[in-house]
């Protein structure tokens, strides 16, 4: 049933299409994305589960450029978690690695037109670039640090626009951020000038940035869905004006 939802979702981006849907918009961008770049056209109906696709190219969606690559790279993120950062153990990062290559539900969820792998590629991502910004602690304000730093905040964002339970890895960020600038506020041999300055490089890149990111996947969800849809009505007559092919198109509108 999910492959069916997420798949009409895939269609309405390809075919410009407006509608509402819960999830924030990123991960069904990538989704009519891959499809679009492989080739399918927007026109199958994902009408119900099982439907056969016929001649319809739908592998695209289904994850020969997207799904798989993702899915491919949580186990090299996993590796690198364990064997860079955290026990710095060659078996146990293996280990790690061998259970995610062989997991029944991750090689399922790969094989379908599905969020879960593109949300767990973002999750994987903000706590590898956690750890390694942890790791740059005695080296504040290098190139390094700011890159691990901004490529966390990225990541957040990627996160919470794939799906709102991307909320959890921001909680995890900001705990880990909060018991870091403790720490710092404990040092006393950091001036309180350069503990506003740690604390002003982590309010933009994981604060502004990811907010930042965030409304940049809601402008382009609101650019390419142009044509009126089946989620015209949960929106105001205002807005069902600027939508090509509404009752209410290029009408004007009192306040």
């Amino acid at each position: 049933w999910d492959e069916t939802h997420f798949g009409k979702m895939g269609s309405y981006y390809i075919n410009r299409t407006f509608f509402f849907d819960v999830h924030p918009p990123l991960g069904k961008m990538l989704i009519g994305l891959a499809g679009y770049l492989s080739g399918y056209d927007g026109t199958f109906a994902f009408q119900k589960p099982g439907d056969r696709y016929e001649q319809h190219n739908y592998m695209g969606m289904r994850g020969v450029r997207l799904y798989r690559l993702a899915s491919s790279l949580l186990a090299l993120l996993c590796f690198s978690i364990q064997m860079l950062e955290l026990s710095k153990s060659l078996p146990a990062a293996l280990l790690t690695a061998f259970i995610l290559i062989f997991d029944t539900g991750c090689i399922t969820l790969s094989q379908y037109i599905l969020l879960d792998p593109i949300l767990m590629f973002f999750l994987m991502g903000a706590v590898l670039s956690m750890v390694k910004f942890n790791s740059c602690a005695d080296r504040p304000f290098s190139v390094s640090w700011w890159f691990w730093l901004s490529l966390t905040g990225a990541n957040l964002a990627g996160a919470m626009g794939v799906k709102f339970v991307g909320l959890f890895v921001v909680l995890l960020v900001g705990l880990n951020t909060m018991y870091d600038l403790w720490d710092l506020l404990g040092n006393l041999s950091l001036s309180l000038v350069m503990f506003g300055k740690h604390l002003l490089a982590r309010v933009l890149c994981l604060i502004v940035l990811p907010l930042a990111l965030y409304m940049a996947m809601f402008a382009v969800h609101f650019t390419v869905l142009n044509k009126s849809g089946p989620g015209d009505g949960f929106f105001s007559s205002a807005f069902q004006s600027q939508l090509i092919g509404n009752n209410l198109h290029n009408v004007s509108v009192p306040e």
